[in-house]
């Protein structure tokens, strides 16, 4: 049996692949089992964003497997703090970190520190507050609370009755979360670029006013930096984009250039807001991919964010070029190398011709590409895509 029959066998279907199995990497290609070479401008959902097995996450890798592979949490563990340490010598001076697997159990973990401050924290006539404000067409995760967090209904359908209570507001629209809050509020969780919601980008003035609602009314300002996080966007945090400073953000994807760790990072004033016992994971800050996250993050430096904004400067003006020539696309939007091209028609057939032609990248929301390449990609590479995506889109007015 070939890798997709044994799957068909043995595994959950809980993922609708492409006709790929994957059988090496490196840097911005990738290899299938029958040898065919991928420029890959999806980065696995922004996760290799170094490149596929760079070699000084590598290195770190390797040296930490042979030291020890698992410490429990019970006991001190070197690579968990300098990782914590890391992340706040970039963001919050007196902060503090914990340290999970995955996205969802980040956003999960910053639902719980919310929700405990809130109940630390009451309203001024002693009602605990537990209530979060999220936004229309955001995701946070698939467990049940991050998935009710999430303000795409097609996620809930099947998982109803979900945790209470999250309420959803107008993404860029200030007004519409005030009209939310209320004595029960304790904070507002929000993406600075709605990823798998289609690459929306959030307002400078709609953040800041955010910002200022949070701290008038005694909310917690949680960002969800698991896709736009880590140099993404040509800043480290996209939040730096704004002039303002969340209270919580959270980390995952790309922090240890694909092996699997969250983080989520509290500033001073929530940063003992857990006791022992009140949150934990047994495998959250795993050495080895502790070790690897901070090779990834020393190699996150001035010079590569400044070369993250060339490239995607160098990639959307050529992504607008192809829009003069086509009028199937209806916009290009991008903060960095985050890039969303949303067409007039359903995307996937594109999809497919550009992964036939060596192209990896991906459709959201039906009908916008979502471009999420390695940030070692040359300007030849950026030309390979554009040609590929040009024949792509002339294939299919020529269909029509």
């Amino acid at each position: 049996m070939n890798t997709k029959q044994q799957e068909n066998k043995y595994l959950m279907k809980t993922y609708k692949r492409y006709e790929i199995s994957f059988k090496k990497a490196k840097g911005q290609f990738v290899w299938d089992e029958n040898g065919k070479k991928y420029l890959d401008f999806f980065s696995g959902i922004s996760v290799c964003s170094l490149g596929h097995c760079n070699s000084l996450v590598n290195l770190a890798i390797k040296k930490q497997v042979d030291n020890f592979v698992h410490c429990s949490n019970v006991y001190y563990s070197k690579p968990q703090v300098e990782i914590a340490k890391a992340l706040l010598e970039k963001s919050f001076k007196n902060g503090r970190v914990f340290l999970a697997n995955t996205g969802a159990e980040a956003n999960e973990c910053a639902i719980k520190i919310a929700r405990k401050w809130g109940f630390d924290n009451p309203y001024k006539d002693g009602t605990k507050r537990y209530e979060i404000i999220s936004f229309e067409n955001s995701f946070h995760g698939r467990t049940l609370a991050t998935l009710a967090a999430t303000g795409q209904e097609r996620f809930h359908t099947a998982f109803k009755p979900l945790q209470e209570k999250f309420l959803f507001a107008k993404f860029n629209n200030i007004e519409s979360v005030k009209q939310l809050i209320c004595k029960k509020t304790v904070a507002v969780i929000i993406e600075l670029v709605q990823g798998e919601g289609g690459i929306n980008i959030a307002d400078k003035k709609f953040i800041k006013d955010l910002r200022k609602l949070c701290d008038d009314n005694n909310l917690l300002l949680i960002c969800d930096e698991i896709q736009c996080g880590l140099a993404r966007t040509g800043k480290m945090f996209a939040w730096q984009h704004y002039g303002i400073k969340p209270d919580v953000f959270t980390l995952a994807k790309a922090i240890a250039n694909g092996l699997p760790l969250g983080a989520i990072v509290a500033n001073k004033k929530v940063a003992t807001v857990f006791n022992y016992g009140d949150h934990g994971s047994t495998f959250g800050g795993n050495p080895v991919s502790c070790a690897a996250a901070v090779a990834t993050i020393k190699q996150m430096t001035p010079k590569l964010l400044k070369d993250v904004s060339e490239k995607a400067k160098y990639f959307v003006k050529n992504l607008n070029e192809l829009k003069k020539k086509y009028s199937c696309i209806k916009e290009v939007r991008n903060l960095g190398l985050l890039v969303g091209v949303e067409l007039y028609f359903a995307g996937k057939d594109i999809v497919d011709f550009c992964i036939n032609r060596g192209l990896l990248i991906n459709c959201t929301q039906g009908n916008i590409l979502r471009f999420l390449p390695p940030f070692v990609i040359t300007k030849k590479d950026i030309d390979k895509a554009i040609k590929i995506l040009g024949d792509a889109l002339k294939w299919q007015t020529l269909k029509k």
